[in-house]
């Protein structure tokens, strides 16, 4: 039997049969299932509904007749245990979760996007899983999946730079504070910002050398042309459309397509630029070398009107002021890689320190947590791993 009861008086082994509202205003990218899970029911009770249709037959009962709506939703429900929706981990524990996640990550937006080449409708509602697991790998540790995320193979780049976008953008909202419905919007939004580029000619889109003219011309046209693929899926919400038209606009004006200048670019549409831009100057390309990820933010952080500033300075903490996997120079006259971020003290990270820059030569390895009291050293500044030949720092955090 289908019963109508106040969002706050599901208790564990109810089965949900519909939640009221629509995808975005609830943490669930699953609309039928038992609440087995204590993480859920707190989930469930932060997420504002105020309303879900349960299952009597799949699962259990209301106790009390009185809070079957059309009772008031205000009905006080027995306490219930209250566990973290999401404990945040180090880099190490979270290494191997994130590795397998981007692993499944790949397999679904490559299905994605090849349905998208083939000229089918985006299937939103996929998308949904996805985007919570990324959600929830960040909350647990917000460095990892965007550092492995960075070291995707240049054949891969299309695709996985979408997953990267995504991860990025959940981040940055965070930073700036939005809900965790709007948070979900954005990851979305990072997701399929990119779907136009399935609709180019494989020959422009993997060409290993710079574009001509009329080549490039045809690349400028995959925002309109993702847009118009996501308008015919017809379930997204705008700011999704928005940042898949308009993230290659720049805040002076110069961007394209349609040279929207300051705040007539949204919120979604200049966060989505950041985002975007720092992940492929951090990503190998088929023509051109990484660069390092601090290097990266040094910059973009020179690039005047390219970038809305308040958004800018939001997304360099989200990161880390010394990203995961940056070389950087102690005061001690130590080189090390951070291969972990504090989330309050930005300038203060877990580094593993392995060569003196003084006598020029490699020492023995050891992890230095600079937040903690007693460190006795500092970074001073960061360094670029071309010039002192270290081709594979990341080796030392992943």
């Amino acid at each position: 039997m289908l019963k109508k009861i106040p969002a706050d008086a599901v208790r564990l082994g109810m089965y949900l049969h519909a939640l009221e509202g629509s995808w975005l205003s609830h943490p669930f990218w699953k609309s039928e299932f038992i609440v087995d899970d204590p993480e859920d029911l707190l989930r469930l009770r932060q997420s504002g509904l105020t309303a879900v249709w349960i299952d009597t037959r799949k699962g259990a009962d209301v106790a009390d007749q009185a809070v079957v709506l059309s009772a008031p939703a205000s009905v006080s429900p027995p306490e219930a245990p209250i566990v973290p929706a999401v404990t945040r981990c180090s880099a190490r524990d979270e290494l191997q979760r994130a590795a397998r996640l981007l692993s499944r990550s790949k397999k679904a937006i490559t299905e994605l996007f090849n349905e998208a080449r083939l000229g089918n409708a985006i299937n939103v509602e996929g998308c949904l899983p996805l985007v919570a697991d990324i959600s929830d790998s960040l909350a647990r540790n917000s460095s990892v999946l965007i550092g492995l995320a960075r070291l995707k193979h240049r054949d891969e780049y299309t695709y996985m730079h979408s997953v990267a976008v995504c991860a990025l953008m959940i981040s940055l909202s965070r930073q700036l504070g939005l809900d965790e419905a709007t948070v979900r919007e954005a990851g979305l939004a990072g997701l399929l910002h990119d779907v136009g580029k399935m609709l180019m000619p494989l020959d422009v889109l993997n060409k290993p050398g710079g574009l001509t003219d009329a080549e490039f011309t045809v690349m400028r046209s995959h925002p309109e042309r993702g847009h118009a693929l996501l308008i015919a899926a017809g379930t997204l919400p705008e700011s999704a459309l928005d940042v898949c038209l308009h993230h290659h606009e720049k805040f002076d004006g110069s961007g394209y397509p349609h040279r929207l200048q300051g705040e007539a670019i949204s919120l979604f549409a200049r966060m989505g630029a950041v985002c975007d831009v720092y992940d492929a100057i951090t990503s190998n390309r088929p023509y051109k070398k990484a660069w390092s990820p601090a290097e990266s933010l040094a910059r973009m952080a020179q690039w005047t009107g390219h970038f809305d500033t308040r958004v800018f300075h939001a997304f360099v903490r989200s990161v880390g002021i010394y990203p995961l996997g940056s070389l950087v120079r102690l005061e001690s006259g130590r080189l090390g890689v951070v291969i972990d971020q504090h989330p309050e003290k930005l300038t203060e990270p877990l580094v593993r320190v392995f060569f003196s820059a003084k006598a020029k030569a490699p020492i023995q390895q050891l992890d230095l947590d600079l937040s903690r009291r007693g460190a006795n050293d500092r970074i001073v500044g960061r360094e670029d791993p071309a010039q002192w030949g270290f081709s594979n720092l990341d080796d030392f955090w992943r």
